[in-house]
């Protein structure tokens, strides 16, 4: 249901806030402006799906856009070139902390306006939803003197959020904490945070290197993006220093792959890497609504070929007045490698993908990304629908498995004769009658 908005008597300003503030408290991530030939299409992001909000008219279309290009500080005569801004203020006694980015585009400038929200940094690691197991070794992480600690995963999947938590914990007057980003997305107090600007030479790498002569204890980087950084953040964590960053990576053994490919030596990378961190977000259930159902030949396969365990119902969205089609907010799952020596002298001695495979999930205190998913599939907390939407399961799975659950899912399917059977009879239920009356040629379905 769009909502509703009288554009000719209700002031610009107040359909902006009213817009921004009710996107806030629906607990959207995101906010979207699509222009369009005839009007602006409103649409926010709510647990990572885009949803319609509400449809601005032609004539008014342009003030609203220059309304939030004034409140975010961005040139409005400027409609040519892509901008960045950030909004910063109180509207109703809700805290509010934006960043607003436009791109030209054939029919205007389309804007998004990204709501940040780190209330679940301030909660601790506790409440980031890792599994007993997991959890353990985030705390053993952050007890680490030294060393670099990695957290992966596609734009959007919370890496930011877990980085900072990890920061916050590590955060103690007797460190010397130091931070370089871009941009700087949540102010710490006590911490030294580094906003990073291209355009005059203050790059990752230079920020690096002035940074190693500031006596850190605990360096963030907001993320690696090449190769010069990468190599500079490895050498930092074997001198001495604790380093936090992130990086776009699927699961741990791609992180590996990518460093080496980022021409981080492998001797220095063996022994500076910690730990990694993979993570997704995958929409929640609601607790309110949730049903049961019966398990699927093809989702019992992918249980006993991960978990090895056996199920026969597992929970699924039903949908109510109080979430958005049997969903509400998000759940993180999770993937956390230990570096330990066995792994240390693996990457050191190039050893093949598939080995390092091997010593990596065959440790069975190593839960993969798909194994966390689908126990808190069984918890409850998410569907494996949405499991599926966030993992590739082949990939996760591995060959071996991968034939097991085909040869499961070849028995769903009906045999070639039951096939042809189908097609018969559905022919003789729609065989055409010959009209008596009528020419040869003109038949009556």
């Amino acid at each position: 249901m769009l909502k509703q908005y009288d554009y000719d008597n209700m002031p610009i300003v107040e359909i902006v806030n009213d817009m921004i503030l009710d996107a806030a408290r629906r607990k959207a991530s995101d906010i979207h402006f699509d222009q369009t030939p005839t009007n602006l299409i409103v649409r926010i992001r709510v647990d990572g799906e885009l949803i319609c909000y509400a449809n601005v008219p032609e004539a008014v279309k342009k003030n609203l856009i220059t309304r939030i290009k004034i409140i975010a500080g961005m040139n409005i005569t400027e409609s040519r070139l892509p901008q960045d801004g950030a909004i910063r203020s109180t509207i109703d006694r809700l805290n509010l902390d934006l960043r607003v980015s436009t791109l030209p585009t054939v029919y205007g400038e389309k804007v998004v306006i990204r709501i940040l929200d780190y209330s679940m940094s301030l909660g601790g690691l506790e409440t980031l939803g890792f599994s007993q197991g997991n959890y353990v070794k985030i705390q053993k992480f952050v007890t680490k003197p030294n060393g670099i600690i990695l957290v992966t995963g596609a734009t959007g999947t919370g890496k930011s959020t877990t980085v900072y938590t990890m920061l916050q914990k590590l955060n103690t007057t007797s460190r010397n904490v130091i931070t370089v980003e871009d941009p700087v997305e949540m102010k710490l107090s006590g911490v030294n945070q580094v906003q990073t600007m291209s355009e005059i030479g203050l790059t990752f790498a230079n920020a690096l290197r002035s940074i190693l002569r500031q006596d850190p204890d605990v360096i963030m980087i907001g993320e690696i993006r090449d190769n010069e950084t990468a190599r500079i953040a490895v050498r930092a964590s074997i001198t001495g220093h604790l380093v936090l960053s992130t990086i776009h990576t699927n699961n741990s053994l791609n992180t590996i792959e990518r460093l080496v490919d980022m021409d981080v030596e492998r001797y220095l990378l063996g022994s500076a890497l910690e730990g990694i961190v993979s993570q997704r977000l995958c929409k929640k259930l609601c607790p309110k609504c949730r049903s049961s159902r019966k398990a699927t030949l093809y989702e019992q396969a992918v249980f006993k070929s991960a978990l090895h365990m056996d199920i026969t119902d597992i929970y699924t969205p039903t949908g109510c007045n109080e979430c958005y089609g049997g969903y509400k907010g998000r759940v993180a799952l999770h993937e956390v490698l230990s570096i330990n020596q066995n792994l240390r002298d693996a990457i050191v001695n190039n050893m093949k993908k598939e080995d390092l495979r091997h010593l990596i999930y065959d440790d069975p205190e190593m839960i993969s990304i798909l194994q966390d998913g689908l126990l808190k599939v069984m918890e409850g907390l998410t569907s494996f629908e949405e499991v599926l939407r966030v993992i590739d399961v082949d990939d996760d799975l591995g060959e071996s498995d991968s034939e097991i659950k085909d040869a499961i899912i070849g028995k769903q399917k009906p045999s070639v004769d039951e096939t042809i059977e189908s097609i018969n009879e559905t022919e003789v239920l729609v065989k055409p009658e010959i009209n008596q009356n009528s020419d040869m040629d003109t038949l009556e379905i």
